[in-house]
């Protein structure tokens, strides 16, 4: 993906275990990134693995200061954006009839509201350049719904419809709006799922394993380059075969 190189990127999300992924991939390229993260020790870390990246801490759950987070790491990176990746988002499980309100908005507020108005603003940013690329990462389960997730499958399926309507306004600006969609990644959070239950997951998984964190940051990639520029509005599955459009 040599189309990549000094190319300014932003990644949310950074210091999960996906995110590094994403960050190690788009580095090889030779991508100017900054990656954004709530945990400092982790970005520290990431800064030390990667020296030419930019770390910028900042929690997407101030919806408020979003358009100021852009701009400064749009700063940060020189000026211009040509790409963000939205792979920051939090879960709250409960069933339905426990969840409250708060569980509820949580997630709603930082996995949709939040990738909406980065999106937004990255938008705003992009069309100076009149080009640009957004790529979101949804889940499997925003399409197949999951067990005491009603608050994140909402979520993760809102920024599919989200993506299509912000793909079909840009279009002809020239900005490539898309999904991945990951089914079930090995991660820290898939590392407390039950071990009964994993046995389950993996029963409907037609490759039958987990998926790698470089699987995501692999289609990533693909999302983010020219390779890609006829492609708008689409959701990539990463899921090993577990759910098929």
């Amino acid at each position: 993906m040599n189309d990549l190189k000094n190319k300014n990127i932003i990644v949310t999300g950074a210091s999960g275990g996906i995110g590094n992924s994403i960050i190690k991939k788009l580095n090889e390229t030779g991508a100017n990134i900054l990656a954004s993260g709530t945990r400092v020790e982790k970005l520290d870390s990431l800064k030390k693995q990667f020296e030419k990246i930019k770390i910028l801490k900042f929690d997407i759950s101030q919806s408020d200061k979003i358009e100021e987070f852009i701009e400064n790491a749009t700063k940060e990176l020189g000026g211009n954006l040509d790409c963000i990746i939205n792979n920051a988002g939090v879960t709250r499980d409960n069933l339905a009839i426990r969840m409250s309100l708060e569980e509820w908005q949580k997630v709603i507020d930082i996995n949709l509201t939040s990738t909406f108005l980065l999106s937004k603003f990255a938008i705003k940013k992009m069309l100076k350049n009149k080009s640009g690329k957004i790529v979101n990462i949804t889940s499997v389960v925003g399409h197949t719904g999951n067990l005491g997730q009603a608050n994140y499958t909402a979520s993760k399926a809102g920024i599919i419809a989200m993506s299509k309507s912000l793909a079909i306004e840009y279009a002809k600006k020239n900005i490539n709006v898309n999904c991945i969609s990951p089914g079930f990644i090995k991660t820290a959070m898939t590392d407390k799922i039950d071990e009964k239950y994993k046995e389950v997951i993996l029963s409907k998984i037609p490759s039958g394993r987990l998926g790698e964190a470089d699987d995501i940051a692999n289609a990533v990639l693909f999302l983010s380059s020219n390779q890609s520029s006829y492609i708008n509005g689409e959701t990539l599955h990463v899921n090993g075969g577990m759910y098929m459009a």
